[in-house]
């Protein structure tokens, strides 16, 4: 999956590409930091902000990774080894 990146609104109203999501962004759309990793979305530590656009794409990006995982393989447990029949040797003369 693609990296993607937040938006940042600045006070003069242009947006920028942030560096990563806000941790209380995260937090906001129900994610946590390990997660985060396993989908491919960046945190930014030092972000204390939290934009709604931004919890909204993190959302729905979320659902979008977890349609697309894998799924689980069993685990297969192994199975009892066989005991083999041993032949005595006979001696022939």
């Amino acid at each position: 999956m693609h990296h993607i990146k937040a938006v940042i609104t600045k006070q003069n109203g242009k947006k920028n590409l942030g560096r990563g999501f806000s941790p209380t962004e995260l937090k906001n759309a129900g994610l946590n930091k390990q997660q985060a990793k396993q989908i491919g979305i960046r945190l930014d530590i030092k972000r204390k902000s939290a934009h709604e656009e931004n919890i909204a794409t993190l959302k729905a990006h979320a659902e979008k990774a977890k349609a697309q995982a894998k799924p689980k393989i069993p685990k297969v447990e192994p199975q009892p080894k066989k005991k083999l029949k041993v032949r005595k040797l006979t001696a022939s003369s």
